[in-house]
């Protein structure tokens, strides 16, 4: 049975103890205090429950890790195995067996050429660890390169290094004296690019004239493919994956493909990069490679590049990165469920249906006056809201739009985040066909209920 509070005392108690105590991530925590938190019990399937018992849909995924549910039989079941041989033991200079199964599982399912696995535990130390060992490969082969290229719009976490590659002003502004300098391009959103349908190629021509510009200086591209996700889902032109790779290969550069977000299932394939049959030279795995139980990471690269950090330990070579928890137990024996899971279910087959019904239900609010945009990736979603639809005017963000509406989705049921005034839908790719009807119910009944109650839009 699914437990919830114990009873109105305790969840009170609780409330007053994370406002007492605790400092919540991307939150304005004045807002926070001032306002009767959401504190989530318990979890069943694609349901959240807080301390009141009320039951919601997961509309996010649990900030996009949720994959097959919650409460899953098979990864709470290999978890409780893995508990009967070991919790953790260190990779550092050891071995063990669920990371040598989960290893083996990701070079299997990944695209060809990439061969090595390095475990991490979150999506931003696997982007740390790109940046660091596409640094260290060039200066291990003799050359001295240290400049990275990355969209704007991007994110790729929040440590230092994925920061200086992050584009965000909102998120990473703040932090500019902290940062290395990196080359930004445009995103090549058409909605956001004052080239509109052109934004593709006009960001193209920018990558090929930076990278032909200073040749032997740049490590790596660094992208999120098909879709940006943290910077309000914005999408891509076909084919910009498959062009950007190519001038990657023309002008000598490597290429980071960061799928945190995108991978396991979220855009309708297993990784984003096979939409376009891109195979990059590094992969950054997150967030669902657990099924989101427990937060293991992974980078993964290509044989040329590991054998470059090949060598005594005199010669230099030796990649110096670790995190006490690389490599957990628990966590590599979730992911091999997860992953296991995934072709034993049949959820890749399942997708394009979902993704069908998804972007139907999504037609209904597409001639809303104030939904300026919908883009769509697979069952990763963003729903941009504005002032008005013509002009693309945006609502005054202190107004917090975005927000209020995902407020009132509660009342539907539904727990979603906004980026701004984007309201973004990720459910869990494995959600069954009756609670997705639900859950794209009450994001239409929320959007058209919130604007007729709105006054002064």
């Amino acid at each position: 049975m699914t437990r919830a509070a114990d009873d109105p005392a305790d969840a009170g108690r609780l409330a007053e103890a994370d406002k007492a105590f605790v400092w919540h991530p991307f939150t304005a925590m004045g807002q926070w205090l001032a306002d009767d938190p959401l504190i989530v019990a318990a979890a069943d399937r694609f349901e959240l429950i807080d301390t009141g018992g009320r039951r919601y849909i997961d509309g996010f995924g649990s900030l996009w890790c949720n994959l097959h549910g919650h409460r899953v039989g098979q990864i709470d079941e290999a978890i409780r195995r893995q508990l009967d041989s070991a919790a953790h033991t260190t990779l550092l200079g050891f071995g063990s067996p669920p990371s040598i199964e989960l290893a083996t599982r990701l070079v299997e399912i990944t695209p060809a050429g990439l061969k090595k696995v390095f475990y991490s535990d979150s999506g931003a130390t696997a982007v740390e660890v790109a940046l660091k060992m596409a640094f260290q490969y060039y200066r291990n082969v003799g050359q001295d390169r240290r400049r990275f290229l990355a969209l704007r719009q991007g994110y790729h976490g929040d440590t230092v290094g994925s920061v200086s590659l992050g584009g965000i002003e909102l998120f990473h502004g703040v932090f500019g004296p902290l940062l290395f300098d990196t080359t930004f391009v445009d995103c090549p959103n058409p909605y956001r690019h004052p080239a509109g349908e052109a934004a593709g190629e006009t960001v193209l021509g920018q990558i090929d004239e930076f990278l032909g510009r200073s040749p032997g200086e740049y490590c790596a591209v660094v992208m999120e493919p098909l879709i940006q996700a943290a910077g309000g889902m914005l999408t891509h032109p076909q084919g910009f994956l498959a062009s950007v790779r190519e001038l990657t290969r023309r002008h000598d550069v490597l290429l980071i493909a960061d799928e945190v977000a995108t991978g396991f299932c979220r855009t309708g394939r297993l990784f984003a990069c096979e939409h376009e049959g891109v195979e990059p030279d590094l992969m950054c795995l997150g967030k669902g490679l657990t099924g989101g139980y427990l937060p293991v990471a992974a980078t993964m690269t290509t044989q040329e590049i590991f054998d470059a950090f090949r060598g005594e330990p005199h010669e230099g070579r030796t990649f110096y990165h670790g995190h006490t928890y690389t490599g957990n137990a628990l966590g590599c024996a979730a992911a091999v469920a997860s992953i296991d899971l995934i072709f034993s279910s049949g959820l890749p087959a399942s997708l394009p249906a979902k993704v069908d019904y998804v972007r139907r239900r999504l037609g209904e609010l597409a001639d809303h006056p104030h939904v300026g945009d919908i883009r769509q990736c697979g069952l990763m979603v963003g729903i941009e809201l504005g002032a008005d639809r013509g002009t693309k005017r945006p609502f005054d963000p202190r107004r917090g739009v975005g927000a209020a509406v995902c407020g009132r989705a509660r009342g539907h049921g539904l727990i979603i985040r906004p980026l701004g005034d984007v309201i973004v839908l990720m459910p869990a790719p494995a959600m069954d066909a009756a609670t997705l009807e639900r859950m794209m119910s009450a994001v239409v009944e929320t959007v058209n209920e919130h604007f007729r109650a709105d006054t002064a839009v």
